[in-house]
């Protein structure tokens, strides 16, 4: 038999997927690229197209896994290697990566994870001169690694310490700890039906939650799931469906969504029989926007605009509606989009907050008396949320907040600030089954203008 020490990749099943997680990784740790552009539209990784779904599946989970146990998987390395990770040789830390992963949390046999890291690491020129070192670290990973994990068991490792003394800071070290257990779990997929949601949930083998949206674990392509082709619903985590929820009933009313891609909200706005103009600046997104839009059979107007420069056409009549859901540090959506965790810095909020506050005064100018506004954010950290209003409020005598209502969130008192704002955390939802609870982490105000 050949060897296949430098086989092409293609040539052993299973390493293509492994060598494009690596990539992958690469490119969230070392150049700070997101998983989503690295995954999808005209930037993604092109060996994508080749992968078998199967295999298309496996890779996103491996990355998905190694970045939401970064921290974990840092420390357990630093204990198996004597001189620390190979810091020369980025493939050769990615292989020690993958291949802890598979052997720590992944139904993949101990062998098979420690030769495919070797092949990894032997199929780079310059990462082949520690095929030995990966051999014997895995295979003792494979020994040793859960009792070395057991003795600091700590979701916190897997979280940055600044985002952790953060939250700890703004909701008790109790519930910054809840927060990080949350994000270490792969969370179920959400879907806002149309309607008949009951129906859904049996169809789709998932459940409802109490605020309507379906759940389900199934794994597997989106676009072969039952009712995606027939548009009968729309991927939404259940947090996210809320601030579009606040305008109560919008039918017949101009209602505009700004930064609306790729246009979850702009959907509900639309099934609820509003009529809604939707901007983003991106004309990628704005063109994933309308696809999703024509799949489901709803109608907006899209634009791509600057929603703080774009002017009305309808200028002085304003619109009964104004959606803003800012742009933010995203720190509440890890338990989705993990490498968040990752390429986000404290010193990212301070920019982000100018910016949304000149979306909220360019979002009242836009509101007729009376009208109702929605502001919102999927971010932790309240300088992006309860602070942007807080100023607003305190600087606009023309603005007063409306409460939100308990019976509006389905009875879900603890996601209903003193306030009357809306307040969701990672470890809100709880379940049995950790990957059937937990929400995206949001906040929403609901005001309007005298």
């Amino acid at each position: 038999m050949p060897s296949t020490r430098f086989a092409p990749p293609t040539e052993v099943p299973g390493l293509a997927a492994r060598r494009i997680a690596a990539d992958i990784l690469d490119g969230v740790l070392h150049k700070r690229r997101t998983l989503d552009e690295q995954l999808e539209g005209p930037t993604a990784h092109p060996g994508l197209k080749a992968l078998a779904d199967r295999d298309r599946a496996l890779m996103r989970r491996l990355v998905a896994t190694i970045l939401r146990r970064l921290g974990t998987l840092g420390h357990l390395l630093s204990r198996l290697l004597d001189r620390g990770i190979p810091t020369d040789a980025p493939r050769a830390q990615s292989a020690l990566l993958i291949g802890a992963a598979q052997i720590l949390w992944m139904d993949v046999p101990d062998h098979a994870a420690v030769d495919l890291a070797v092949r990894l690491v032997q199929s780079d020129r310059r990462a082949a001169k520690y095929a030995g070192l990966v051999n014997a670290v895995l295979r003792r990973c494979a020994r040793e690694g859960q009792s070395l994990i057991d003795e600091v068991r700590s979701e916190s490792l897997d979280t940055p310490s600044w985002l952790m003394a953060r939250w700890s800071g703004h909701y008790g070290e109790s519930a910054a700890k809840a927060i990080a257990a949350a994000l270490s779990h792969e969370p179920a997929l959400d879907l806002t039906v149309k309607a008949n949601a009951a129906h859904w949930a049996t169809r789709l083998h998932g459940e409802t939650l109490p605020t309507g949206t379906v759940r389900t674990s199934l794994q597997g392509s989106v676009t072969m799931l039952p009712g995606f082709s027939e548009g009968q619903w729309w991927v939404q985590d259940a947090a996210a469906a809320l601030p579009a929820r606040l305008f109560g009933d919008i039918k017949g009313r101009r209602v505009i969504d700004l930064c609306a891609a790729p246009g979850g909200k702009t959907a509900q706005l639309a099934q609820a029989g509003a009529e809604v103009t939707a901007i983003d600046r991106s004309p990628n997104r704005v063109a994933r926007l309308r696809e999703n839009l024509g799949r489901l059979s709803l109608e907006a107007r899209s634009l791509v605009a600057d929603a703080i420069e774009w002017q009305d056409d309808a200028a002085g009549h304003g619109f009964d509606g104004v959606l803003v859901d800012a742009p933010c540090s995203a720190t509440g959506t890890i338990r989705r989009h993990p490498d968040v965790a990752w390429l986000k810095q404290d010193s990212d909020i301070a920019a982000l907050t100018a910016l949304q506050q000149r979306l909220l005064n360019r979002a009242i100018t836009l509101l007729r008396p009376g009208g109702t506004l929605v502001y919102c954010t999927c971010s932790l950290e309240p300088e992006e949320g309860e602070q942007v209003v807080a100023a607003l409020l305190a600087s606009d005598t023309g603005i007063r907040r409306v409460p939100v209502g308990v019976d509006e969130v389905a009875g879900l008192a603890d996601i209903v600030t003193p306030a009357g704002d809306l307040r969701t955390l990672p470890c809100h939802l709880a379940h049995d089954d950790p990957t059937l609870g937990g929400l995206d982490g949001f906040y929403a105000a609901r005001l309007t203008r005298s």
